[in-house]
């Protein structure tokens, strides 16, 4: 994936991640809290449970929810997550702003839901101003692929971290997590397509871990861990 003109992109594979972690214990650790462009209880949830082992505080901006709504209308997780960060991060002066942007892509549907994920049940989800419900996106997707032999049902979650200050996007970190999609859900944890969503290293879908074992394989842990590894360097 190519970077955005004037934004760093951060690709750091995991083992490289770990070392950074040993070689900086100390300033990756001086970080207390992230400031996160969400009010969405499940990538809230995600995200502290990457951050609490590490003893770092997640919370929503103050008054996030009066804050005029920043339109998701980019044609990647990279365009959304950066449109988030710079809208928002303006919000909160000298303060660096996380925003991620994230879906599920499925081979057999060429990639679909993807950047339509969040709103897949509507008529027209391109087009939607609003999400749609968990249940209905994941009645949809499992009307599309329940004749699709379980070998053929590969996907992956994928998301983009943006990290911005004052309007200025500082730096991307995508992660993703290949699996299975199953028709059947499994588990009561998570949010969206987490109980559909089969994870072959551990036999289980993202709705039957805890939010800290589910930052152990995830999609957004594996970016909020390049994240700090980049802030550590800084």
């Amino acid at each position: 994936m190519k970077s955005l003109p004037g934004v760093e992109d951060i690709g750091y594979p995991a083992p490289q991640i770990a070392n950074i972690f040993e070689e900086h214990p100390v300033e990756h650790t001086q970080l207390k809290s992230v400031l996160v462009a969400t009010s969405n209880p499940g990538k809230l949830r995600d995200l502290a449970g990457a951050a609490r082992p590490l003893g770092i505080e997640i919370s929503s901006i103050p008054g996030f929810s009066s804050l005029p709504l920043v339109v998701e209308d980019g044609l990647t997780f990279e365009a959304n997550a950066i449109k988030k960060a710079e809208g928002y991060s303006r919000s909160a002066p000298g303060q660096i702003v996380l925003a991620d942007d994230s879906g599920l892509e499925v081979d057999a549907l060429g990639g679909a839901p993807g950047v339509h994920s969040a709103r897949y049940a509507a008529e027209k989800p391109e087009l939607a101003e609003s999400n749609t419900d968990d249940a209905a996106n994941n009645a949809k997707l499992v009307a599309q692929i329940g004749n699709i032999p379980e070998a053929q049902r590969a996907g992956r979650f994928v998301c983009v971290i943006a990290a911005a200050r004052d309007g200025r996007t500082l730096a991307t970190f995508r992660g993703t997590a290949e699996g299975i999609i199953l028709t059947t859900p499994r588990g009561s944890n998570g949010f969206g397509y987490d109980p559909l969503f089969y994870f072959p290293g551990i036999a289980k879908t993202f709705a039957e871990l805890t939010p800290e074992e589910k930052a152990k394989y995830s999609h957004r842990g594996e970016a909020f861990r390049k994240f700090l590894g980049w802030l550590s360097s800084q």
